[in-house]
C-alpha cells in the first residue's frame, strides 16, 4: 500500500504557498505560452523578441520562475503570439465559499 495523499487541483496550495491562486494562474499562462512556442518551432532568442523581453527572463519563465512577472505581463505576451485574451466576470456566487481565479483555454 502506498502512503501518498491525493492532493488537490492545486499543487501551490497544496505546498503552502499564500499566492496558490495567483501562482497557478501564472503556471497555466506560461504553459500555453511555451506550447505555443514549441509548435512553431521558435528558438527562445527568437519567442523572446516578439515577447519584447530578454532571452535569459523567458528562459526563466518557462522553466516557472515567473514570480517577478505580472499575470498581466503573461497575457500581453499571449496576444504577442496572436492569442485573443478574454477576462470574464461571473454571475454573484450563492454561498460563502472562497472563490478561486481560473483559467480556461478556447479551443
Amino acid at each position: 500500500m502506498s502512503d501518498a495523499e491525493k492532493g488537490s487541483p492545486n499543487a501551490y496550495a497544496d505546498l503552502g504557498y499564500s499566492d496558490a491562486d495567483e501562482m497557478l494562474v501564472k503556471a497555466r499562462l506560461v504553459t500555453k505560452i511555451r506550447e505555443i512556442i514549441q509548435s512553431r518551432g521558435w528558438t527562445q532568442q527568437e519567442a523572446a523578441a516578439v515577447l519584447g523581453m530578454p532571452q535569459p527572463k523567458l528562459s526563466n519563465v518557462l522553466r516557472g520562475q515567473f514570480r517577478g512577472v505580472s499575470e498581466a505581463k503573461l497575457m500581453e505576451c499571449l496576444t504577442r503570439l496572436g492569442r485573443q485574451v478574454q477576462i470574464v466576470v461571473g454571475p454573484a456566487r450563492q454561498t460563502d465559499d472562497v472563490v478561486h481565479v481560473e483559467v480556461v483555454f478556447a479551443a
